[in-house]
């Protein structure tokens, strides 16, 4: 059993799904914190804002009905003998808190044959919803689920209410499960039917890893409950806890004596984020623990970008010197300059900043200086890898007018528009035809021929009877163009020093092994080529994308494959497919092959839903080991570009699949530029997968057209206008 933490950056926006693996939990927390330092006012200390025992907003062992802010981000740890947790919980809706968590009991073992003496770590999953608001007459209201699609080692059901007076939170509930060990009453589902009175001993499946659906609100039920109160010093909580475990029915039959189920602990906030935990459990155990707390919706840095060019400043020499200020001060790589009549046309790729509001602000001011009397609108037509996106038009009197006194924003925000149609525009006929040539052309850029790249990166597996594994590696990447779109890139990884020595196990798999042998990967080679594929991408009309590759397409498969995107110009909805070929590479990652080939593809979904910036992918097909299912994938964006989301795998492998039925993780998408000072259109990946697993696998194309296609979308194009802009 395997479980992954991993890091990804990319060179451009485009790129997002590029491969670089890691990063465990505590470890995001510490690159996380230097993107916090410049922001104050965090959860720690906070009157109901703190994580349990288990993760997630409560008390120690129990949870209350309180939320975490929208965008919030929790990375705790802590020990009560003989229990080590670990958790990281999001919050992507005022309603919806969920997360993962590692349990690590100390006195039982994975078992000889698995793992010798390393102790035993499960894994769990939560989820809280938001049933009732607090206020003035009614407390908060929550529903939820404990270990909902684990091992259910510690599976549990809730409902519990919170309410606030003065300096005091309260909180009373009723837990089935873990939660309702101390069975202080039957259910009251059993007047519905028997099957509520008794709680299977071992939920989700033979196998776990099933939502564990046969066991939810079953057996008899406990109270819980609890309060927390905010001293006179604001840093220090105190809390109160009365628990509905008892101790006697343990995973594991590790129970534990409990002389009292009363526990008594305290919360210290050491920063605005970070906060120490300790208590006094079962009335005979001592619990220490650690949170920290990070706002992803608010995450962001002081910027030193360059400032804007003066609006009023002096003509450049010519308009290479134009191209080379655009790229330089609006972040944008020019591939041409033209006019046609009063149009004033730039072709161009961002490249600095995330909003293209900022670069077109930017950028108008530097071409009002250059460009001639008679230029009343300035183009900006935004491409990606030679594919045409969309075309921005400011009307050049209303962006200086802009520029120069901010109450004309208005004006000039009322008098964009973006297109990619020309003739739904009010321009006249004949302005429509010579828009489509390049007319009087002023400057042309060189192509783009190559780009490299050199760093580390540290690849952690966490969670397996192998223990803590890591590999540090030097990794070289690199793309040659030999057209504005075909490339070819290849990324060479070296293995400065690992542990993989320590890697043994190798669940079991009824499928073919097209992700178990991850551990071979790892270990066979240290030097390894992780990709090298040719990519030509092209459009079949103005919504229309297409995109073929072949060669060494990821660490483990090589192959040939194609996509096709359906995507109109501002749509909630595209539509893509893809279809591939490929053959199973050898461990040592050159280019031997092993015997399994197979085909895969899939047929894809996208929709922005239009609830809380909430974007739906949803993919049916075949998979790498020849299973057919589906894949979901729920993820919100927030107004500082972090994006937060999780996916789920069902597929017909049955009994075949392995640990469970379906496969799941959670990410977290996150600019670059929250961490620097200056701005940046690179993006780190935060991910989480519970197991390795055969069943549900998919290729790991590193390009996909969506991704690459990301500003058919204004998203919050016409509000960054309304910030400042130009």
């Amino acid at each position: 059993m395997r479980y992954r933490s991993t890091l990804v950056t990319s060179r451009r926006a485009s790129s997002r799904h590029a491969h670089l693996l890691i990063v465990v939990l505590l470890g995001g927390a510490a690159v996380l914190t230097q993107a916090m330092s410049a922001q104050a006012d965090g959860l720690a200390g906070k009157l109901g804002a703190g994580q349990s025992d288990f993760g997630g907003v409560g008390l120690m062992q129990t949870p209350t009905a309180r939320m975490a802010p929208v965008g919030s981000m929790s990375i705790a740890a802590s020990r009560t003998e003989p229990f080590r947790r670990y958790s990281l919980f999001l919050q992507p809706a005022e309603w919806l808190e969920g997360g993962f968590r590692y349990v690590e009991i100390e006195d039982r073992l994975y078992g000889e044959a698995i793992a010798g003496d390393r102790t035993f770590l499960d894994k769990g999953f939560d989820l809280k919803l938001r049933l009732l608001q607090e206020n003035r007459y009614w407390p908060e209201l929550a529903l939820g689920f404990r270990d909902l699609g684990g091992t259910t080692l510690f599976g549990a059901e809730y409902l519990v209410a919170s309410k606030r007076w003065y300096d005091l939170d309260f909180s009373l509930g009723l837990g089935w499960g873990y939660l309702g060990n101390a069975s202080d009453v039957d259910s009251p589902l059993g007047w519905v039917s028997d099957s509520f009175d008794t709680r299977p001993r071992r939920a989700g499946g033979d196998r776990g890893g099933e939502f564990a659906v046969d066991a939810f609100f079953r057996g008899p039920m406990a109270l819980f409950g609890g309060v927390e109160y905010q001293t006179p010093w604001q840093p220090l909580v105190l809390q109160l806890e009365y628990e509905g475990n008892d101790y006697t029915n343990e995973p594991l039959d590790s129970d534990q004596e409990q002389d009292s189920r009363f526990n008594i602990g305290a919360r210290l906030a050491l920063t605005d984020n970070l906060e120490l935990r300790g208590g006094w459990q079962r009335g005979n155990t001592a619990m220490a623990g650690l949170s920290y707390h990070i706002d992803l919706a608010g995450l962001s840095q002081v910027k030193h970008d360059p400032p804007p060019a003066n609006i009023d400043a002096a003509p450049r020499e010519n308009w290479t010197e134009v191209a080379q200020e655009l790229e330089e001060n609006a972040g944008m790589r020019v591939a041409s300059i033209s006019q046609q009549g009063k149009a004033l046309r730039v072709v161009a790729e961002p490249e600095t900043y995330r909003s293209l509001a900022e670069s077109e602000g930017r950028a108008g001011r530097i071409l009002h200086a250059q460009a001639d009397e008679e230029v009343e609108r300035f183009h900006f037509q935004w491409q990606n890898r030679g594919l045409d996106l969309r075309e921005d038009v400011h009307q050049r009197e209303a962006l200086v007018a802009a520029a120069r006194a901010s109450e004309h924003e208005a004006r000039h925000r009322h008098g964009i528009y973006a297109h990619t149609n020309y003739s739904h525009t009010n321009h006249s006929h004949s302005d429509h035809a010579n828009l489509h040539n390049d007319g009087m052309t002023l400057y042309r850029g060189e192509p783009r021929r190559f780009d490299w790249r050199l760093g580390p990166r540290l690849d952690q597996n966490l969670g397996g009877p192998d223990g803590y594994l890591y590999r540090l590696m030097a990794v070289a990447g690199a793309e040659y163009y030999t057209a504005p779109d075909a490339w070819l890139s290849g990324t060479l990884a070296w293995t400065a020093a690992d542990n993989l020595d320590n890697y043994d196990y190798r669940g079991p798999s009824e499928l073919p092994r097209v992700r178990t042998f991850i551990g071979d990967y790892l270990a066979e080679s240290d030097l390894g080529i992780e990709n090298l594929q040719y990519t030509h991408a092209g459009q079949l009309g103005k919504d229309w994308y297409v995109m073929g590759y072949g060669g060494l397409l990821e660490m483990m498969f090589a192959g040939v494959g194609g996509e096709l995107l359906y995507r109109p110009f501002n749509s909630p909805i595209a539509l893509g497919a893809d279809m591939n070929w490929v053959r199973q590479r050898d461990f040592s990652q050159d280019f031997e092959m092993r015997d399994y080939d197979t085909w895969t593809g899939h047929l894809s979904a996208y929709m922005e839903t239009g609830v809380e910036d909430v974007l739906a992918k949803v993919s049916v097909g075949r998979y790498l080991a020849g299973d057919y299912g589906t894949t979901v994938d729920l993820s919100r964006e927030f107004d500082s570009g972090v994006r937060v989301g999780g996916w789920a795998t069902w597929t017909d492998a049955g009994d075949d699949f392995g640990e469970g039925d379906f496969d799941k993780g959670l990410y977290v998408s996150i600019p670059l530029d929250a961490f620097f000072t200056r701005s940046s259109r690179q993006w780190a990946n935060l991910s989480w997968q519970p197991l390795t697993r055969d069943g549900g696998a998919k290729l790991n194309r590193r390009y996909a057209l969506y991704p690459l296609t990301e500003e058919r979308q204004l998203g919050r194009y016409w509000e960054e206008l309304g910030s400042g802009h130009p």
